[in-house]
């Protein structure tokens, strides 16, 4: 038997980038590329146009991965298109995250960029961190 020996520091996968409870604003399934956000989405969440994203659709329970694409800055769109549009329907709320993978000595310093917003589509918190979830009472 043959082990392979690597030197690489083991590697986590951690949430890099949540924007948190947006909605739906059109779906588009001739459309080419498969989520369209507001730039200004984008760059408030660190992310990148063509970045791999996972979607959470709150209002559904549909959960499923694309990539971003631009759409024009201040118009707080939120396209999901292509084969991903049988996933959402306008007004749909949705959590789109990205991930990064990190040796784990680098997870310590670690912090999350997350956006919220409100039912309109614009940005009302960024954080850091997510709170400790409290156990609620029976």
């Amino acid at each position: 038997m043959f082990f392979l020996h690597t030197s690489q520091p083991m590697q986590r996968v951690l949430l890099n980038s949540k924007l948190h409870r947006l909605h739906v604003t059109q779906v588009e399934i001739d459309y080419e590329g498969s989520c369209a956000l507001d730039t200004d989405f984008i760059e408030a969440a660190k992310m990148a146009e063509y970045e791999k994203v996972e979607i959470y659709n709150v209002t559904n329970g549909e959960r499923f991965s694309t990539y971003l694409i631009a759409a024009e800055a201040g118009s707080k769109t939120v396209s999901i298109n292509g084969a991903a549009a049988h996933k959402a329907s306008p007004k749909d709320i949705i959590i789109i995250c990205s991930y990064a993978s990190m040796p784990k000595n680098q997870i310590i310093d670690h912090a999350p960029t997350l956006v919220y917003f409100n039912e309109l589509n614009e940005i009302v918190d960024t954080k850091s961190s997510i709170p400790t979830q409290r156990i609620r009472s029976l």
